[in-house]
């Protein structure tokens, strides 16, 4: 089985541009989240795709592999799919430019996944984790996730999912995914479908057009760096 990663880095970020250029303890965060990838020794190439010149030079002085896009694309899965299309794979992981923290063990389940489905059930896979704060539950930032008895997504939700009215457990979504490459080159192929324009997550374009994602259980969140404050925070977590 080939596994390649891609991190997708855009420069222009709505709410901090510029971020994966943005110093982490001497290093940028994207050479940071780069490295971090690369020392998991878990996958055959590791490719960062970007529009970028700027990211482009930074990428290639580490002596890494870029992919230039050559479409302006509004999701990460898309800026991935391009990237593969002509790339020698089975299994892809995007993780996103500014997880500087990733995790080894996650990428690791992520790609068992994959090992262990001999009969090829399943087109991709993603992290959860329990919502423990009622707050979080309500809060339209945080993604939830209702799986089927097998940790299959059934729904993805800005809303609070499921209703509790009784004791249950809602869980988080932890956006980092792993796809068959030609489920992913399907998703690319696909205009955006009405549940997920409503929602604004991706991730449902993959369930309404009938594929089978399934859902891990992770304690890995990340520090997914948004807003500058989240740089203050993993400089913080450096020292």
């Amino acid at each position: 089985m080939r596994i390649l990663a891609v991190i997708p880095a855009r420069y222009e970020a709505q709410r901090f541009p510029g971020k994966l250029l943005a110093d982490l303890g001497g290093k940028t965060v994207l050479q940071r989240t780069y490295e971090a990838v690369k020392q998991t020794n878990l996958f055959d190439e590791v490719w960062v795709a970007t529009d970028s010149d700027v990211i482009d030079e930074h990428i290639k002085s580490l002596g890494g592999q870029v992919h230039r896009s050559q479409i302006n694309h509004d999701c990460g899965s898309n800026r991935v799919a391009e990237c593969i299309a002509n790339i020698d794979a089975d299994v892809v992981i995007n993780v996103q430019g500014d997880e500087p923290f990733i995790s080894t063990k996650a990428l690791s389940d992520l790609i068992n996944a994959f090992k262990n489905d001999h009969n090829k059930k399943i087109d991709l896979a993603s992290l959860m984790i329990p919502i423990d704060l009622k707050q979080d539950l309500d809060n339209p930032n945080v993604v939830k996730v209702v799986t089927d008895l097998e940790g299959r997504a059934l729904y993805f939700s800005r809303a609070a999912i499921p209703f509790m009215r009784n004791n249950g457990k809602a869980y988080r979504h932890v956006g980092i995914y792993a796809f068959r490459k030609a489920a992913l080159l399907e998703f690319y192929a696909q205009e955006p479908t009405p549940l997920e324009q409503a929602e604004k997550i991706e991730a449902i374009r993959y369930l309404e057009m009938g594929k089978v994602m399934q859902m891990l259980p992770t304690d890995f969140v990340g520090v997914g760096i948004d807003i500058p404050e989240d740089l203050v925070r993993a400089n913080q977590l450096l020292t």
